[in-house]
């Protein structure tokens, strides 16, 4: 398999939605970032700024019901930014 590589996903974020108000926007960044360790089999997970402005965009109560992002694995790394549209 190739040592770099892309992938778009959409990552739904309905279980932030259980947590209690004050803490859905955190749990949020946590959901996405366990998806993305999880699917593209890495360590370390970073992510842009814009998908946490995009988390954040309404408030802490008032998330986003799924997030679009483009990843970027290379090595033992995924970097992932938001994808509009």
């Amino acid at each position: 398999m190739a040592e770099e590589y892309e992938r778009i996903y959409i990552i739904p974020l309905r279980k932030a939605k259980r947590k209690e108000r004050s803490r859905r926007a955190d749990a949020a960044i946590k959901i996405i970032k366990e998806f993305l360790r999880r699917h593209m089999k890495v360590e370390e997970v970073k992510l842009d700024n814009k998908i946490n402005e995009f988390v954040w965009e309404r408030g802490k109560h008032k998330i986003p019901s799924k997030v679009k992002v483009k990843v970027r694995k290379r090595k033992n790394l995924a970097e992932a930014n938001l994808l509009e549209g």
